[in-house]
This record gives structure tokens, C-alpha cells and sequence, in this order.
């Protein structure tokens, strides 16, 4: 590996060190992404790569870089999901089923520009970012940087494919049921789910839905949302404190609407062996049951009242996909009453939760085990697809219900090069202690 593609590598925090140290140029960095993204191309990640368009941002982020007009993530290459507008450019959102091509950008997109941010490429996800692997007819299987034949991961999978290959250093990320974190535990990178309504573009899914990113590192994840976020507080500085004395639960209850896969106990012992950093960095961390009653369930309405809400948008609603048409169809008896209830309960649920365990953060499992294998859900109809999710994934989407800020850290592997990772979720509004202990954990595994 060359230096230029163990910067690469290594993230947005230190990319920002050596293009303000004069150790390489915004140009050089951008054209070697372009082509890590191309030598990458097994792993079918993008959708569109925008070359022409990304070398004269870089040049112009150059200018301002000498010019010392330039913020902390000027000249950084990063790749957006296909469910942001791109102005002139289509907005798959990894369907067949086109919508009107934009003209302007999203708010995200926008901010990253505003932010002297290299667009180099738009990235893959699931037909309406609706599934936790990323395997649409439209696009393709993307595969796991890590093991071809597993799943990158959904709906960030694009994104979190190319990061964990080393192709770049930072791409945006949505979750809206578990988007962010599950393809960042699938590809061993960090995933950050931030508390509702502090970054652009967010909302989907009657509310359900956030914008954030995937990185290497959590300095790279906090540079980025202390640029784009309207938060009150700084995660650069949160990621340097060192804060003791708070009581962490370790769950693995499962919010399951069937039944939970069994935890794999590999998963378990990255929990224990998180815990043990916790407890050493003077934290007290106890076993607790989290009470997934009715009101954290709600979620079910506004999961599948967004995806039908979202299919009604679409110029060509009839080529989607027939699992997709079908969990649309699941949605549709959600009207604005049940969404309305829904919401509310999940703000209940998530201003009492913590208080009620006793715990200031839930250390939980992300996914009951390593990524699966590609076309793991293929014999699933609609209905059996939405329940062999949930019985997988059962760790996630109830924070996005609960607006709660939540994170994946990739863990130890497997014998066969499989990430593993743990989830850390803390208090809604309260992601400067998130950010906090977790960079405890990530400093513990170094």
C-alpha cells in the first residue's frame, strides 16, 4: 500500500491534516479515490462516478486551501448515497421506478459543498432503502469488501462497501430502520446515527429517517457532523473527553415482531470484551432487560406507512420491484391518525427508556451475528422479508422510533475475515456522551 492509499484509508480527520499541511493536494487525494473506487469495481458499489465534476471541485477547493479561506473539510472526497438529489444528475434510489431528475441539490448535498467537499461518486442501496442488504434488480448485488459472497449490508450499503475497502474516506449514510449501522457492522467501519432533525436532508419516513455518514474512525465521523449538523455542542470535543461514573446497560433483548434469531457468540463476547473497556475507563456496566412494550412497536406504523407513502411518489410505481410493491402494500392502512399515534409513542418511549432500566447508554448487539450471505432473504415474500429482517435486525430501528442517537463500532473478526461490531445508544439529544464513550471503546481497541 502506498502513503497516498493508507491516507485514503485512513479517513476524512486525517486527510484534512495533510491537505493543510501542504503534504498533498486536493487534485492528487481526489484522483486517487477515483481510482481505488475503480479498482474497487467487484464490489459493484456505484452507481455513477463523477470524475469530470470531482477533479474541478478539487481544484477549486485547491484555490481556497492556499488562499487560507478554507474549513477543515475542504478538498475532502466523498461519495453520496443514491437517495440524495444531485442536481442534474437522476436520483435512483436503487429502483427502476424513475422520478423527475432534479435541479437543484439536496440540503445535504449542498452542505457538503458549502463545506469545500469533493462529490466523487453516487453509491448503491436497496430499491427505496427499504432492506438491510443491498441486492436490488435495478443495480445489482453489492458485495462485502471483506467476503464477496456476504452482504454489504442496508440500506448504506453502497456507501459502507466502499469504505470498508479503503476506496475513500467518508460517504453519507441514512438510517432509517438501522441504514447507517447495519452496513457499517456488515463492513467493520464506524456508523453513527445522530438524534433526530440536526443534519439536512432527514425526515423520510414520517420521520423515522436521518442523515449521517460512514468512516473509518470516529474523529472523521465527528469532524464531519460538527461541519454539516446544527448540534449544541462539538463531537471533536466530546471524542476528547474522558467521562466516568455512568451506568451502562448491557442488553441483548431483541425488539423482535416475531422471533429473534439466536445471538451469535461471537457477537456476545464483543459485548463482554466492550464492557470490559467500559468498566476500565470507570464506568459501572450491568446486565438489563430494555422494555420493548407497545409503545417502542409503534414503529411498525411508520416503517411501512413511509414505504407505501414513498411509493406513491414514483413516475413508474408499476416496475417496482414485487416485494417491494407488496411491503407498499403492507403500509397502505396506516393513514395519518395511526402515523400521528405512532410518533408519539416513540417519543415516549424514547424520553423514559433509560430512566426507566436506570442506565445513562444501552450496550447492545447491532446484528444478531456476521453479515449473511448474499441472497440470504431471496425466497421471502413481502410479508416473510419484513419479519426475517426483524428477526435478524432487531437491534436498531427502535432507536430511530425513539429519535435516539446510536452507534455501531467494528469489534474483532472472524475466522473468516467477517466484521463484528457493538452498539452504544445513548439519550435522545444527548450525542456528545455518545460520542464521548464511545471513543473511549474505539481508544481501548487500538
Amino acid at each position: 500500500m502506498t502513503d497516498l492509499d493508507a491516507l485514503i484509508a485512513a479517513g476524512a480527520a486525517q486527510q484534512s491534516d495533510a491537505l493543510r499541511a501542504g503534504d498533498v493536494t486536493s487534485r492528487r487525494l481526489t484522483e486517487a479515490v477515483l481510482g481505488r473506487i475503480r479498482a474497487a469495481s467487484s464490489l459493484n458499489a456505484t452507481v455513477e462516478v463523477l470524475e469530470e465534476s470531482a477533479l474541478a471541485a478539487a481544484d477549486a477547493a485547491d484555490a481556497q486551501i492556499a488562499a487560507g479561506s478554507a474549513g477543515p473539510l475542504a478538498g475532502i472526497p466523498i461519495a453520496v448515497k443514491d437517495d440524495l438529489d444531485i442536481a442534474g444528475r437522476p436520483t435512483g434510489w436503487g429502483s427502476r421506478a424513475t422520478r423527475p431528475t432534479p435541479s437543484v441539490d439536496s440540503d445535504y448535498v449542498a452542505a457538503v459543498r458549502a463545506a469545500g467537499m469533493v462529490v466523487v461518486a453516487k453509491t448503491t442501496l436497496p430499491e427505496l432503502a427499504i432492506t438491510g442488504f443491498t441486492e436490488p434488480v435495478a443495480t445489482g448485488i453489492t458485495r462485502n469488501p471483506h467476503h464477496p459472497d456476504h452482504s454489504c449490508g442496508g440500506s448504506s450499503g453502497g456507501s459502507a462497501a466502499l469504505v470498508g475497502a479503503g476506496a475513500i474516506g467518508i460517504a453519507s449514510a441514512s438510517d432509517g430502520a438501522g441504514s447507517i449501522r447495519i452496513p457499517a457492522a456488515s463492513c467493520g467501519v464506524v456508523g453513527f446515527k445522530p438524534s433526530h432533525h440536526h443534519t439536512p436532508s432527514g425526515g423520510g419516513w414520517h420521520d423515522l429517517s436521518t442523515q449521517g455518514c460512514v468512516t473509518p474512525t470516529l474523529a472523521d465521523t465527528a469532524l464531519f457532523l460538527d461541519t454539516i449538523g446544527q448540534f449544541d455542542h462539538s463531537f471533536v470535543e466530546a471524542l476528547a473527553s474522558e467521562p466516568t461514573g455512568l451506568r451502562i446497560g448491557l442488553s441483548t433483548s431483541a425488539a423482535a415482531a416475531a422471533k429473534a434469531e439466536k445471538l451469535d457468540p461471537r457477537v456476545r463476547a464483543e459485548l463482554d470484551r466492550a464492557a470490559e473497556a467500559l468498566r476500565a475507563a470507570g464506568h459501572s456496566v450491568i446486565e438489563v432487560e430494555i422494555p420493548y412494550g407497545l409503545g417502542a412497536k409503534a414503529l411498525t406504523a411508520r416503517y411501512l406507512g413511509g414505504i407505501a407513502t414513498a411509493a406513491g411518489t414514483l413516475d413508474h410505481p408499476e416496475q417496482l420491484e414485487p416485494r417491494t410493491r407488496g411491503i407498499a402494500r403492507l403500509g397502505k392502512p396506516f393513514g395519518p391518525r395511526a402515523i400521528s399515534w405512532a410518533r408519539r409513542k416513540g417519543a415516549e418511549f424514547g424520553s423514559s427508556v433509560h430512566d426507566q432500566v436506570g442506565v445513562d447508554l444501552f450496550l447492545t448487539p447491532v446484528m444478531s451475528g456476521p453479515a449473511l450471505p448474499i441472497g440470504r432473504f431471496d425466497r421471502q415474500g413481502a410479508l416473510g422479508l419484513v419479519l426475517a429482517m426483524n428477526g435478524f435486525y432487531p437491534y436498531t430501528a427502535q432507536w430511530n422510533h425513539a429519535g435516539a442517537p446510536a452507534v455501531s463500532l467494528p469489534a474483532g473478526r472472524t475466522d473468516d475475515g467477517l466484521p463484528l461490531a457493538i452498539q452504544l445508544i445513548a439519550r435522545p439529544e444527548d450525542d456528545a456522551t455518545l460520542m464521548s464513550v464511545a471513543g473511549q471503546v474505539e481508544r481501548a481497541w487500538q
